[in-house]
């Protein structure tokens, strides 16, 4: 009786190795043969000493035949449904590692005996060549579901395999007799046959203690993660060396031999397709292989199979050469990961037979016969896991939100953790599930299998599921044409198209809102409404030419004759850009704009134009909207075909705040255009012509129509004020027409115009320029836009901006309906129908109430005709109110626009819009929070630290000033700092786009970045690269109502989503879960189109305190992160120590799988963040340099 108590538990495997391998090599080949009778016995209940997948593989076929059957599992297991489908299950590997508990032989056959199990499968991977083990079940009574052990102590070693193979006259590959104790073992065998060699484990490890050393300086790495992979998976680290066979195939045969010395086979596998010396999809049979070659290497496996009296199933695997030569490489004495292709072209269960045989039944009476085995078809596997292939395979962990298996004909799937809520751990191999697609043949098995992998929707976890697709689709795959090498020759493998994975990513969104509130920060406490604001369906076929056409067709010069020749008022309409940006801190989202679009296209197709993109639009569409501003612009233009667009180009500055080199501002206006933008009003913050120059330039070269503007500030008719009176305007109105302008545009961003001025204005430029056609637009603050625009037609303006009733008056423009009305009947009746502004209004003004957390009616009840005192453009005047009343400082808004006239006379009395007009407010909000007047800021100019767009202004960042920097302020101010008295950016060397594009497709991948993402980044570096994070991370939000985007949705409440044409998504949030104090996390459940889904989301509110492992922050080349979640297993250097580039710093492992991470640059150690056998997750920060 085997003796449980007297074996220790430690290592009891490793321990008997070396012991067996003695005996084992005292023995005679021809000692093999059975000498006793086996005895027959039936089994009732059987264990299987292994987890996951194959354990509940062999329970299937114990129901099937009546057996009982016993699990066991690891405390890291006590979730998986191994342990709940057997008929029992025990606890094992009490204090052990989680791969230990598995190999603990005392304590599997412990609980066999004291269960009274009859028989032990041992699955694969784990105990399942350890001749020890099966030795250990026989002595203590217990069937062994397998070869006996002295079969696996000759086979499983791989050194004496080898020496079998010689013996029974089947061809090797040059190696090694006996294993290497070090590399000068390696070095000796390297002399007589030179490199490239393959490193081995002795005793086998399905694909792990496996590497390639090409050269000498590669062996040492080679040699040390081979053997510690090795020793991890089977407990022990020897090797033996090979010399490396490239370009063959790798075929391996399924044999099962009874106790009565009769052997079959079941056909051949192709294993080539491998990663890491890893299979990844096996093929059976093999595809085009020569039958007498297939003759050949089945006997071979028949032979070597017979000659050590092997018993069971297993498996003889072959390297075959491009000559058509086979090599032994192994027995694999065990049931492999493939048997299930086997199974399929057969039809015969192996794992049944295994029992059978293991209960004493010769081959005969199970059917198995050689002559009665015939091929059925033709079978694929792919193994699908949890491993991450557009990051090198690296292992992945984390909770499986969602899981949709594939099924249908000829499809079969082998599985025991996927499933919805199933946790993946990093401690076991990443196998999640065995797919078998089984046809006629080869092609069609293939189909089936794109097929099926194509119906899997598994979230929470990556899996290789990209990269198994690119391998069946490859045309070389599909013709059989196969070797080892085939991943590496085919590096287009790794080219994946991107996993959209939008609900998931949708469901995160709103589980992150609804937990921690609005991810786009909002500006009062006011919710937003709950309502559908909707307008008549409009058909394209319904949307009438327009103002577009006549540009389409006559070009900029034509087009602006056209304006010219009209007889009526025309007017632009602000309410997508300007309208939205004075009275809703330029919030309103693409989707909304899309609603009315169709509208406005069909109904007011007299409309001049559209002003719907550029400003301060372009940064907050991707800052706080999460939108791509140049979707929004072409996704517009195919809704709007008949109407001009219009846009805000800040001259040298494109839509950003920095100065860019000229072939910036060239290449944007292109981009503007190609993708649906028209007219370009171009202006400069001071009005200072270099700037213009270049912006008028670039719109000329992309061909848009040139709207130059001439921004207004002063009054022409006080005669009083005689820094910006008339001559100036005019001066500066000649050089615009001398650059090219198609269109004058006068642009009085704070609506400081009043009719007499308005008249003496455009009647000057009308009396001296006939056939220029004058664009007027200004805010209503003062509420005098209706009367100024009657003055401005009356001498002679072309077009006026008006918005939307309900979103004109105060800050924004004035009413469109207003005019409209007022027009009518007079010979500037603008042919509008007032009906139908109506009806546009009343959709406003509902869609209004979507946006109330930022409705300037919040502080401003009205506007104030102390703009013509202060001079405060329209959306500025409103942020600086609505500033002030957030920081609980609204009662000195009245000092804040008194200290705004003062900031503008420090600066010099300058022209006021966007950035300038930041300029001014923020120097004003300095003065007030520190309590200062203009005089202090004056005597105290030399002390203090003032606001750093001031410093930029008086550098000279925005240009020059009319009138000059005020001195000797801009001396105090500057303290020293460089001054700059030409055209900013006039030095500046033309950019590498292409440079850039590269930087950012090796950032974030070649499906992401865009031409115009460049562009974006440019601009806007730093939030292009938060809004792609974003994206990737939450997905299409625009695709939400508005209300849910900015506050999510209530509990019960059904959301419709459609992600693409007749595709929706039918979301309601059940319930938010407490707080998991463990892990500060509270679950939202959804219902997903009928089925439950749920999100685990971190509340920050909850977790603010708890202390985290620091991530690396990828942007910082010293700093080196974990490419997975793993263990660390070696930490190679130490604090103070100098690396190079390429030099390994720590060694991680994960399922099984040993990574080395290595420096990207050299430097010296400043921190290790990590140490020995600590847990770490992906991107964790391991290591920092100085």
């Amino acid at each position: 009786m085997y003796r449980v108590n007297n074996l220790l538990q430690t290592s009891y495997c490793v321990r008997s190795t070396f012991a067996s391998c003695k005996r084992l090599l005292s023995s005679k080949a021809n000692d093999k043969k059975q000498d006793k009778k086996y005895q027959v016995r039936k089994i009732n209940k059987l264990l299987v000493a292994n987890r996951g997948e194959i354990a509940i593989r062999v329970f299937r076929a114990c129901t099937e035949n009546n057996i009982r059957t016993v699990a066991i599992y690891s405390a890291e297991d006590e979730g998986q449904l191994h342990r709940i489908k057997a008929d029992e299950s025990f606890k094992i590997g009490k204090g052990l590692a989680p791969i230990a508990a598995y190999l603990n032989i005392p304590e599997i056959i412990k609980v066999a005996v004291k269960n009274d199990v009859d028989a032990i499968h041992p699955g694969y991977g784990f105990l399942s060549e350890n001749g020890d083990f099966a030795k250990a079940c026989v002595e203590a009574g217990i069937s062994f579901v397998g070869p006996t052990h002295d079969v696996i102590y000759r086979m499983g070693d791989k050194l004496n395999a080898r020496q079998a193979a010689i013996d029974a006259k089947v061809p090797v590959i040059p190696g090694t007799t006996e294993a290497v104790a070090n590399l000068d073992g390696v070095r000796e065998f390297v002399k007589e046959h030179g490199y490239p060699i393959m490193l081995k484990a002795a005793r086998g490890g399905g694909g792990r203690g496996m590497r390639v050393a090409r050269s000498e300086s590669e062996l040492e790495e080679a040699f040390q993660r081979a053997s510690s992979e090795a020793l991890a998976a089977v407990g022990d680290g020897r090797l033996f060396v090979e010399r490396l066979v490239s370009q063959a195939r790798h075929i391996e045969v399924q044999i099962i031999g009874d106790h009565f010395g009769q052997v079959v086979h079941l056909f051949e596998r192709d294993c080539s397709v491998q990663r890491r010396h890893q299979k990844v999809i096996e093929v059976a049979p093999a595809t085009n292989l020569d039958p007498v070659i297939r003759d050949r290497m089945t006997a071979d496996a028949v032979r070597i199979a017979k000659y050590v009296g092997y018993q069971n199933a297993g498996t003889v695997e072959f390297l075959l050469d491009n000559q058509g030569r086979h090599y032994f490489i192994e027995v694999n004495c065990r049931l492999q990961v493939e048997h299930t292709c086997s199974e399929e072209i057969t039809g015969i269960d192996i794992v049944q037979s295994q029992i059978k045989i293991a209960e004493g039944k010769p081959l005969a009476d199970l059917g198995l016969e050689q002559d009665k085995i015939k091929l059925m078809g033709a079978a694929v596997q792919c193994r699908m896991t949890t491993e991450d292939p557009a990051n090198n395979f690296t292992p992945d962990v984390g909770r499986i939100d969602v899981f949709r298996s594939a099924e249908g004909f000829g499809i079969r799937i082998d599985s025991a953790s996927a499933y919805t809520d199933a946790v993946i751990s990093p401690f076991y191999d990443s196998l999640l599930v065995k797919v078998i697609a089984h046809s006629r043949n080869h092609q069609e098995a293939c189909a089936k299998m794109v097929r099926a992998l194509k119906e899997f929707r598994i979230r929470g976890v990556k899996t290789n599921i990209p990269f198994l697709l690119n391998v069946l689709q490859h045309e070389q795959f599909l013709q059989g044409s196969l070797t080892t090498s085939f991943i590496d020759e085919n590096p287009n493998l790794f080219k994946f198209l991107p996993t959209q994975n939008r609900a998931q990513k949708l469901l995160n969104y709103i589980s992150e809102v609804l937990v921690n509130g609005p991810l786009t920060p909002l500006g009062t406490d006011v919710k937003p409404m709950k309502i559908k604001p909707e307008l008549p369906h409009v058909k394209k076929k319904e949307i009438p030419n327009g103002w577009r056409q006549v540009l389409l067709q006559a070009g900029p010069t034509g087009f602006a004759k056209a304006v010219r020749k009209h007889p009526q008022a025309l007017i632009m309409d602000t309410t997508m850009r300007d309208a939205h940006q004075s009275l809703l801190a330029t919030r309103v989202r693409t989707r909304d704009l899309k609603k009315s679009a169709p509208f406005v296209a069909k109904n007011f197709s007299k409309f001049f134009s559209v002003e719907n993109w550029g400003g301060a639009t372009f940064d907050v569409a991707l800052r706080f909207l999460h939108e791509c501003p140049w979707d929004r612009l072409s996704e517009l233009r195919e809704l709007m075909p008949n109407i001009p667009f219009q846009m805000l180009l800040r001259g040298a500055n494109a839509v950003g705040y920095s100065n860019y080199p000229d072939n910036v501002i060239d290449s944007f206006c292109q981009m503007a255009v190609n993708h649906g933008m028209d007219i370009f009003r171009v202006f400069d913050s001071l009005n200072y012509l270099p700037n213009m120059k270049v912006g008028i330039e670039a719109v000329g070269k992309a061909n848009g129509v040139i709207s130059a503007a001439v921004c207004y500030t002063g009054d022409v008719a006080d005669t009083s004020r005689t820094k910006y009176n008339l001559d100036y305007y005019m001066k500066y109105v000649d050089e615009l027409v001398k650059m090219g302008t198609h269109i004058l545009s006068v642009k009085d961003m704070a609506g400081l115009l009043k009719p007499r001025a308005t008249t003496m204005l455009i009647d000057a430029i009308r009396q001296k320029y006939p056939d220029l056609p004058i664009h007027l637009h200004t805010h209503d603050t003062a509420g005098t836009g209706i009367a100024n625009y009657i003055a401005a037609l009356e001498a002679g303006v072309d077009v006026v901006d008006v918005t939307v009733d309900s979103l004109s008056g105060m800050t924004s423009q004035p009413t469109m309906g207003g005019l409209v009305a007022a027009l009518q009947n007079t010979k500037y009746d603008t042919g509008i129908n007032l009906e139908r502004v109506n009806e546009y209004s009343a959709f406003w003004e509902q869609t209004r109430l979507l946006y109330a957390p930022f409705e300037c009616t919040t502080t401003m009840k009205s506007g104030n005709a102390d703009v013509y005192k202060n001079e405060i453009p329209g959306g500025q005047y409103t942020n600086l109110q609505f500033q002030a009343f957030s920081l609980g400082l609204g009662s000195q808004f009245e000092n804040v626009k008194q200290s705004y006239i003062e900031a503008n006379q420090l600066l010099g009395d300058i022209i006021k819009v966007t950035p300038s007009s930041k300029v001014v407010g923020d120097l004003a909000q300095f003065m007030v929070q520190n309590n200062l007047t203009a005089k202090d800021v004056r005597e105290r100019g030399d002390e203090l630290s003032f606001p750093s767009s001031v410093v930029e202004f008086m550098q000279g960042q925005l240009g020059q000033p009319h009138g000059g920097f005020p001195e000797p302020l801009r001396t105090q101010i500057l303290k020293g700092k460089k001054k700059i008295d030409g055209r900013p950016g006039a030095d500046s060397k033309p950019l590498d786009f292409d440079k850039i594009e590269q930087e950012l497709r090796k950032k974030f991948g070649d499906d992401i970045i865009r031409k115009c993402d460049v562009m974006s980044y440019v601009m806007f570096p730093k939030v292009l690269e938060e809004y792609i994070d974003f994206k990737q991370q939450y997905g299409p939000v625009d695709l939400y109502p508005t209300r849910i985007f900015f506050v999510g949705p209530e509990l019960n409440e059904m959301i419709d989503i459609e992600i693409e044409h007749g595709k929706v998504l039918h979301i309601v949030v059940l319930a938010i879960s407490e707080l998991m104090v463990a892990t500060g996390e509270r679950e939202v459940f959804f219902q997903v189109n009928g089925q439950l889904r749920s999100m685990k989301v971190k509340d920050k509110a909850a977790i603010k305190d708890q202390k985290f492992h620091p991530k690396v922050d990828k942007s910082k080349a010293n700093q080196i992160g974990a490419p997975m979640p793993g263990q660390v297993l070696d930490v190679k250097i130490k604090e103070g120590d100098s690396i190079k580039k390429g030099d390994t710093v720590v060694v991680l492992s994960a399922m099984k799988m040993e990574t080395v991470v290595k420096s990207a640059v050299e430097g010296k150690v400043k921190k290790i963040h990590v140490r020995v056998g600590q847990q770490i997750q992906g991107d964790d920060l391991v290591v920092e340099l100085e």
